[in-house]
């Protein structure tokens, strides 16, 4: 009996067109260059900072985080302040966020650190993902801009991307689909994933928009699936601003 084979799902990422893939790596890594949002926790590879940065992110724009992760940083300057913080004090600085477990999460996760790790944050992924409150995107998220290791990301700025230019389709929930990881994963560059990452989630909210895509300024509009398909009045809209 031969192994088992790929599902489809990860079949149909697989498939993708190389030169295609060329192509958008390309496009995208040009539009980085000069468009890359500028936020404190992009300006350290302290990987303390970008794990409290990931998890005041989650679910949250980047926007707000920023005043809340400066004010955070002087108040807990290091895991051990973090793990003495008191609960009350914690979770009311995080407010703003939303999300009242996220101090909680944070808090244990800090002890667990101190008390499994020595106080040094893994640089694994399935170590981080035994971490409270630490998904798959979170761990690769902090293993890709803490220890600049060459892990794809995915978040639904990302998977609207890769569905609209690729033409794939993704599962309702797109951070457990399948063939959108396994595309993420494979459309991802060798080197300084971690900036490509950063790229993407600014290109998906900048440009890429769930609702009215910048499609008239978009470096992928040539070749983009999302844009092929529509019906050429649906594109004269799209490509003046409107619609979606």
């Amino acid at each position: 009996m031969k192994g088992a084979t790929k599902e489809p799902q990860e079949n149909a990422a697989s498939n993708l067109d190389a030169a295609k893939i060329k192509w958008f790596r390309h496009q995208l890594s040009t539009w980085g260059t000069q468009n890359l949002r500028d936020f404190p926790w992009r300006q350290t590879c302290d990987s303390y900072a970008i794990i409290v940065a990931e998890y005041l992110l989650q679910k949250t724009d980047a926007a707000t985080v920023v005043p809340i992760y400066k004010a955070f940083l002087l108040r807990y300057s290091t895991l051990e302040n973090l793990a003495k913080a008191n609960i009350n004090e914690l979770s009311e600085l995080l407010v703003p966020l939303g999300l009242y477990f996220r101090a909680e999460r944070l808090q244990k996760c800090a002890r667990i650190i101190l008390e499994q790790y020595g106080g040094k944050i893994p640089d694994s992924e399935q170590q981080l993902l035994e971490l409270p409150g630490i998904g798959k995107y979170t761990a690769r998220a902090i293993c890709s801009q803490a220890f600049n290791q060459p892990l794809a990301v995915l978040d639904t700025n990302v998977a609207r991307i890769l569905e609209r230019f690729f033409g794939l389709q993704g599962e309702r929930v797109k951070s457990r689909c399948k063939i959108l990881w396994s595309a993420a994963e494979i459309i991802a560059p060798e080197k300084e994933v971690g900036k490509w990452n950063l790229t993407l989630l600014d290109f998906g909210a900048m440009v890429c928009r769930a609702k009215n895509p910048l499609c008239n300024d978009c470096p992928l509009s040539a070749k983009c699936d999302y844009m092929q398909t529509q019906p050429n009045d649906s594109k004269k809209i799209l490509l003046s601003g409107g619609l979606k």
